[in-house]
């Protein structure tokens, strides 16, 4: 395959991937956006692997290479749970950042093409960038694994005088880097190279550690830019035009994903960064340091089934507990149920619901619930003073009045759902313990406010059984 053949196929791939980001914006459209992706994605391995600048003995190395990587991915897909996908996505932007190290370690070391003047000092500006970004990328990225499924804290990790610490570091980044493109030997450069490799990775780590659990969206999508970015400097170090594009992307994409995600949650993407919101593990504390006054009111699945069918309009709220469960099918079930009476069923999606962006929405749609029903946060927030029953599954943060009415609160101003303005709101958890972000909920003290204790998928199938009874 030829060099202006190749390109012509990066274009067409280029040109898919750019249609595949178009589908995956609606859930209407993301069966074919992801068909999109796939046969761009095909496109670009097989021009690459048949094209002038591999050889023909390194296409064996190449195919064992893929058939091992897509016997792991394949693994991944048929045992991971929906619930583990964060964590999944999470460890799938190490590897991206990863790759980026290795192939710019590489690119140093090859002595294949060389390289003299403003070129020479180019690339290795590349090198240097890409190796950096792909460090920053893999170490937070394992970090934000671990946060997601429960093997790190998700409590903030503040160290003293962590912001002068990152001063430091970023200084001696720039320091090094200097020392890197003036060096005039191999084993000078790699010094270099190995100094910022390693305060990369610290940084990573650093920078994921000091972040709470409620951030958790927006880090997921952060570290999505980042490895777009860090897979868009390899395609500068390896004159791939594909690479940078894909990279570019994802990278820009992830970012404004993050900025609507901060949007979301009344954060700043640099007060983000800087880290320190949230408790985490559940600790139980109140809005503005004191405990919400009140009592609960418990209720049972056959009475939730009794409100439920005596109601004309329903919103049902899911969250992270409602994954956990696994109760999204039974979810669907009782809403065909409620719909066939004539009752108006409606979900109502928060932006940050769940560990990742769009986690709900993949959810509801894998249990073939319809899209037309399925409502964003702005859309469902005025219809709550008419709704007669708002049904909350497993969600706590975003459900929390205190984002509203109390200014001392961490998550004062947070946009939330506003389910406590039904006539009747239940709550269906496993317990009072507080939400991801470590800050209790007065709603569950409110006088319209029922709570459903006990294991989601056990109680909605208590109360599905109710209703058909």
């Amino acid at each position: 395959m030829t060099e202006n053949l190749v390109s012509v196929v990066y274009l067409g791939a280029a040109i898919l991937f750019i249609l595949s980001l178009g589908g995956l914006a609606n859930p209407e459209t993301a069966r074919r956006g992801n068909v999109y992706g796939i046969v761009g994605m095909t496109l670009a391995v097989l021009a690459t692997v048949f094209g002038p600048r591999v050889t023909v003995a390194g296409i064996p190395w190449i195919v064992a290479a893929m058939t091992v990587g897509g016997a792991v991915g394949l693994y991944a897909a048929k045992v991971v749970k929906m619930t583990q996908m964060p964590e999944l996505v999470a460890l799938m932007h190490s590897l991206v950042g990863l790759a980026a190290c290795l192939v710019g370690f590489a690119s140093y070391i090859d002595t294949s093409i060389i390289y003299t003047g403003a070129e020479k000092t180019i690339h290795e500006l590349e090198i240097y960038i890409g190796i950096y970004i792909g460090a920053v990328t893999f170490s937070g990225s394992v970090i934000a694994f671990g946060k997601l499924s429960g093997k790190v804290t998700s409590k903030p990790v503040l160290l003293p005088a962590r912001h002068v610490l990152n001063g430091i570091a970023a200084l001696l980044v720039i320091a090094f880097g200097v020392v890197f493109v003036q060096a005039e030997s191999l084993s000078a450069g790699m010094f270099a190279l190995v100094v910022m490799t390693v305060i990369g990775l610290l940084f990573g780590i650093h920078m994921v550690m000091a972040i709470g659990g409620a951030d958790m969206p927006v880090v997921v999508s952060m570290l999505n830019s980042y490895s777009g970015w860090a897979a868009a400097a390899t395609g500068f170090m390896l004159g791939n035009d594909l690479l940078i594009v894909t990279g570019a992307l994802v990278g820009s994409s992830g970012a404004i994903l993050s900025y609507i995600m901060c949007r979301a949650m009344n954060r700043h993407f640099l007060s983000v960064i800087a880290g320190g919101f949230g408790t985490g593990d559940g600790a139980k504390v109140g809005a503005g340091g004191t405990a919400p006054a009140g009592e609960v009111v418990a209720i049972s699945a056959q009475e939730t089934a009794e409100l439920l069918r005596q109601a004309k309009n329903v919103v049902i709220v899911p969250g992270y507990g409602m994954a956990v469960a696994q109760a999204q099918h039974t979810v669907f079930e009782i809403t065909q149920r409620l719909r066939e009476q004539g009752v108006n069923v409606r979900f109502g999606i928060h932006p940050v619901a769940g560990r990742m962006p769009g986690h709900m929405n993949v959810l509801l749609a894998e249990a073939k619930v319809p899209y037309d029903i399925v409502l964003e946060m702005d859309e469902i927030n005025p219809d709550f003073p008419d709704t007669d029953v708002a049904m909350v599954i497993g969600a706590n943060d975003i459900v929390n009045p205190s984002a509203q009415d109390d200014p001392a609160s961490p998550i004062a101003g947070m946009p939330v759902l506003e389910v406590w303005k039904a006539k009747t709101s239940i709550v269906m958890k496993r317990s009072m313990a507080s939400g991801y972000a470590g800050v209790d909920n007065p709603l569950f003290y409110r006088e319209n406010n029922r709570m459903l204790f006990g294991d989601a998928k056990k109680m909605l199938d208590e109360v599905l059984a109710a209703l058909k009874g």
